[in-house]
């Protein structure tokens, strides 16, 4: 495992050759940007302006679909570091309204997308993979290889509510 001395002696190394350093940033740009786009382009939905930048385990920045957020759910858009990869995550806006949607998925034995074993510790009802390698030498199609896929879940989660429990 290693001592937080010898973690952060290889730390310092990584950072002195300098390319983790112009990824993140990069990558954290690109976040921002995606942000942004969705921002601009879905003004119904409610984008807050805070990204979740992590401890290099995940970063994410959230939105509210009115459909979702009447029932006290919003979506987030997650870069998962440790496996370089997009999601899309359905979540609460509390643990009360987590705890309540993740029941109603796990017992409607949806198999659409992942649904996470335990509410503990877990910030997902529902986890849906939008982009397994990114492709970061195109961002526009990366952007809308995302927006695809987010619009795809949203409408595959709101289809699932509807048939289980009419809307608010």
């Amino acid at each position: 495992m290693g001592s937080f001395q010898g973690h952060m002696n290889e730390y310092r190394k990584q950072v002195e050759k300098g390319a983790i350093v112009e990824a993140y940033r990069g990558l954290m740009n690109y976040i921002h940007g995606l942000r942004m786009y969705f921002k601009n382009k879905y003004p119904d939905y409610l984008v807050p302006g805070s990204i979740y930048y992590g401890y290099m385990d995940m970063t994410y920045f959230s939105f509210f679909p009115k459909s979702l957020k009447s029932r006290k759910m919003k979506v987030a858009v997650v870069f998962i570091h440790e496996k370089c990869r997009f999601e899309a995550w359905l979540a609460g806006y509390n643990k009360q309204a987590q705890a309540k949607y993740w029941k109603l998925f796990k017992e409607g034995k949806w198999d659409k997308y992942h649904v996470p074993s335990t509410t503990k510790g877990v910030d997902s009802i529902v986890e849906c993979v939008l982009a397994e390698n990114p492709d970061f030498n195109d961002l526009d199609a990366l952007t809308k290889q995302i927006e695809e896929g987010t619009l795809n879940f949203i409408k595959d989660v709101e289809e699932f509510l509807s048939k289980t429990i009419p809307p608010r």
